[in-house]
């Protein structure tokens, strides 16, 4: 069975990562982002999830191939801010652009994983839903898709599909080193919270997204995979 996965976020940082691996096991890798990359192992499709309805005619086209069997809802984006600061505004676009395409795409891909009795549903989340200073918005929204990856789990099981989210902690990624450059105020505040001492490499993350959509992982469903260095247990 050719079988093909849809990336979104894919152009860089952790969704170019994992792209390569699910290729290694043999995947057809679709990737989906604003701008393309300047190399990729597989289909790249530039749309700005941002928007529904380019959203909407991405899923429409993704179904109507009928090898899309897994799906990597990678596509995210965080803001730095206290609670007291909150702008609403921003809140929505933060609650809006970290799940309603993970659900938009992945709603419009199962009737051909039922058919073929077969899905692999792989939420991006993060190490913030178990609570982390400045990020009220962001944490939310990925404490949403957490939850709605459970929802999809218990739904979905009986008919072959899994469905598990990947929660990293701070992450080396080029938006990551932008904000937080070397021996910067931020990179000291991370590295406070992180036991290993150090930050992910995105291919390590990378590294569990792919055993996720492995046969190896074929009975487990409904998960969160912290991937963090042991960030998630507190600090020494």
């Amino acid at each position: 069975m050719r079988k093909s996965i849809v990336i979104t976020g894919a152009s860089k940082g952790i969704g170019r990562a994992a792209a390569d691996p699910l290729a290694e096991q043999g995947w057809s890798v679709i990737g989906v982002a604003r701008s393309s990359p300047q190399h990729f192992p597989g289909v790249f499709i530039e749309t700005d999830l941002a928007d529904q309805n380019q959203t909407y005619a991405l899923a429409k086209d993704l179904a109507a191939r009928g090898d899309v069997f897994g799906i990597v809802n990678n596509v995210g984006v965080a803001r730095h801010e206290t609670i007291d600061a909150v702008d609403f505004d921003v809140f929505t676009t933060m609650m809006d652009l970290n799940v309603r395409p993970a659900l938009q795409l992945t709603q419009t891909l199962l009737p051909g994983m039922r058919a073929a009795r077969f899905g692999r549903i792989i939420n991006v989340t993060s190490l913030v839903t178990r609570g982390l200073a400045f990020r009220s918005s962001y944490a939310a929204a990925k404490a949403a898709l957490e939850s709605l990856t459970r929802t999809m789990a218990i739904e979905l099981a009986a008919d072959g599909i899994t469905a598990n989210a990947v929660a990293p902690g701070p992450t080396e990624t080029e938006l990551f080193r932008a904000n937080n450059p070397p021996g910067s105020e931020g990179e000291a505040r991370y590295l406070k919270g992180m036991p290993m001492g150090r930050f992910a490499q995105p291919s390590e993350i990378a590294a569990a997204i792919a055993f996720l959509a492995g046969d190896e992982a074929a009975f487990i469903t409904g998960q969160t995979l912290f991937v963090d260095g042991g960030a998630s247990l507190g600090s020494l």
